[in-house]
């Protein structure tokens, strides 16, 4: 057993007998398959600011920052006096209501394709309604995504998302022969599989930094031979903005990056830590989800869910745009810290590691024999997994620093620079430990 395990499992008694209840009723004792993680999770017990608080009172500096969506912390004020407020009217309509106006209105006013919108509760709805948009907007059938590409659950894109990527992710599939992968980050590799399905390619679908995939910014030269490429051919180019919306600055990842996307789908940060998932686009495209003016055989079914811009959702999110659109100086200061911690990594671990990221969002690649850099989920994960679940580990049981093991990490408003200098501390204690032979 490891320094770090034999530690983790003095601290966390209460979690481990908590988890064996779990794992009796859930299974793999939970309800996202990236929460579990060896020899047990921790059981939560409350959240504030930047920090997580376990049943067994261990503190927990998080970067994890519930799936990198709590771009202001856990339960800031605004946010919480926004749904305190709602509560006392009412947390389910099941109608139309005007907090859903607002927060559209402020998602219009930032983000420019999103000429219309509809609301879903998740990512992965978001994405498989883009999907569907795509190919009834096209007539055609087939999908292109990226190699690491993660777009939710969603039967239309679960394809290459971990290596090997030419294995299958799930049995249960069917039609996975309407979906493509492209390498990341490789025009010319990407184009050469493109023009193969050129006629019966309906959209082009990208991350503008690739999450799960190993928090990997894409070349601005990349995405916008994408979008050339989809424009020629008559296809549609989409963008999965659900970690990005938001997330540098005022409004979506893209509108730095010189492309403009057909459709967009968005998430997290814009439900202000709430349930939420949009897709939205261009007008004559969105239009065919509209049931009132299309007929059954021309419409594209968007159906939105029970729970679709349910009042709580609309008003955290409008919470947190706002706070966000009048204390703009967020979006400097969490950047620089990120730049921060990238700098601090390949410092301190060397040629060791490859540090990527963008802004806030940030990831420690253990780099293999041979590697010198990561560009794509290819190379992400050819890297050594062991010992960047080794780093995490440690963190956690030693220091009090909460990354979900071998993810990326997100700083938030509520973060302080003493905490990058706590985890560049955290860093060089495991540099001269863990990495000394």
């Amino acid at each position: 057993m490891k320094p770090w395990e034999r530690e983790y499992r003095r601290k966390t008694p209460k979690s481990k007998k908590m988890f064996a209840r779990s794992a009796k009723l859930h299974v793999n004792g939970v309800s996202h398959n990236i929460r579990y993680f060896e020899p047990y999770p921790f059981v939560t017990e409350s959240a504030a600011g930047r920090h997580l608080t376990d049943i067994d009172s261990n503190r927990y500096t998080d970067y994890w920052m519930g799936h990198w969506a709590l771009i202001l912390g856990h339960r800031p004020r605004a946010v919480r006096d926004a749904l305190a407020a709602q509560i006392s009217a009412g947390w389910m309509y099941g109608t139309l209501n005007e907090q859903t106006m607002d927060l559209s209105a402020m998602i219009s006013e930032a983000v420019p394709a999103a000429e219309r919108l509809r609301y879903v509760a998740s990512g992965t709805e978001a994405a498989m309604y883009a999907v569907r948009l795509a190919r009834a907007a096209t007539g055609r059938r087939i999908i292109a995504k990226v190699d690491g590409g993660w777009h939710g659950y969603t039967s239309d894109l679960l394809k290459t998302i971990n290596w090997p990527f030419s294995e299958p992710e799930s049995t249960g599939m069917v039609n996975d022969d309407q979906v493509v992968s492209i390498p990341y980050n490789d025009i010319d590799g990407s184009i050469s599989i493109l023009e193969r399905v050129k006629s019966d390619l309906a959209g082009i679908i990208i991350e503008p930094v690739l999450g799960g995939g190993g928090c990997i910014p894409a070349e601005v030269d990349y995405l916008r031979g994408m979008q050339e490429f989809a424009g020629r051919v008559g296809s549609l180019f989409m963008l999965d903005e659900i970690v990005t919306g938001f997330r540098f600055g005022y409004g979506c990842a893209y509108q730095t990056m010189g492309v403009d996307p057909d459709l967009v789908t968005l998430g997290k940060i814009v439900g202000g830590g709430m349930p939420v998932g949009v897709v939205c686009g261009r007008e004559e495209i969105m239009r065919i989800a509209n049931t009132s003016q299309m007929s059954r055989t021309d419409r594209c079914y968007v159906g939105g869910g029970t729970f679709s811009a349910n009042p709580m959702s609309m008003v955290a999110g409008t919470a947190t745009l706002r706070t966000l659109k009048e204390s703009f100086q967020i979006y400097d200061r969490i950047g620089r810290m990120g730049d921060r911690i990238r700098d601090d990594m390949a410092r301190i671990l060397g040629d060791r590691v490859d540090a990527t990221g963008m802004g806030s969002l940030f990831m420690t690649h253990f780099l293999s024999d041979g590697m010198d850099s990561v560009s794509n989920a290819t190379q992400a994960a050819k890297c050594n997994q062991a010992a960047l679940r080794d780093y995490h580990m440690r963190l956690m049981a030693n220091d009090g620093i909460f990354f979900l093991p071998c993810k990326l990490g997100a700083i938030s408003a509520a973060h302080t620079h003493g905490d990058v200098r706590e985890l560049r501390a955290a860093t060089e204690r495991f540099a001269s430990e863990a990495l000394k032979s």
